[in-house]
């Protein structure tokens, strides 16, 4: 499976890098504005059924990667109930494709990305948005205007921690898109393939080392980002 050093990293380790990059990156995209408006809804309104709201937001934390991974096969493989409508009306099909580990990973970074975007929206005064509702502003223009200007550090962590969590995503990517070399096969479950067989150890263990290093930095950025955020809104 490795193909020989090509530098420090051996052609088919970097493209595991690379295509971990691709599908946490999409992951971030795709999932970001959703992550948004439900942690706005969580975090600003109260109606029926959003304790079940914030539970089946935070459930991927809970579940077994690997269930997760079941249930979107289950309703995103090419026989399940949504897959069969997205093939059939738009020629998409998502599992055992890229495109698959992209929705395994947006749905399991999902959580972390909701909760620090509800965070930065609790720390912000609603009188702030209520003196502009007084106004005459719509709750869209307030939002634009007042609450995402003081969130967007929030926004950022959260994306960053998305993006973090995605690039380290096993289970449930291996359930839905199995590993396929090239096609679905990120530095998780290439780390996991090179185990498998003699001699991968060396480029198991570099691989393992990228991540550490992609998650250090996450978790490190992320954290400065919230200290921002404590003394902006703190007015220190």
């Amino acid at each position: 499976m490795w193909d020989g050093p090509a530098g420090w990293l051996g052609p088919a380790e970097w493209e595991a890098v690379r295509l971990s990059a691709r599908v946490a990156l999409w992951a971030t995209l795709v999932s970001l504005p959703f992550g948004i408006l439900v942690a706005h809804v969580l975090a600003r309104r109260e109606f029926p059924g959003k304790q079940v709201l914030n539970g089946l937001v935070h459930l991927p934390l809970i579940l077994p990667p690997v269930v997760t991974g079941y249930l979107l096969l289950l309703a995103l493989g090419r026989r399940g109930p949504v897959g069969q409508w997205l093939e059939a009306w738009f020629g998409i099909v998502v599992a055992f494709r890229w495109t698959g580990a992209v929705v395994a990973a947006a749905v399991m970074a999902f959580p972390l990305m909701v909760r620090a975007i509800r965070l930065a929206i609790e720390a912000v005064d609603p009188k702030l948005e209520q003196a502009a509702g007084t106004l005459g502003a719509s709750r869209l223009w307030v939002f634009l205007t007042v609450t995402l200007p003081l969130i967007l550090p929030g926004i950022i962590a959260g994306a960053i921690l998305a993006f973090a969590k995605a690039i380290g995503e096993f289970g449930a990517t291996i359930t839905f898109v199995s590993n396929i070399p090239g096609q679905t096969q990120t530095m998780p479950l290439a780390i996991y393939a090179f185990l498998q067989v003699p001699g991968g150890q060396e480029a198991a263990a570099r691989l393992a080392t990228v991540a550490i290093v992609i998650a250090m930095a996450a978790l490190l950025l992320s954290e400065f980002i919230a200290r921002r955020v404590a003394r902006m809104v703190g007015g220190r």
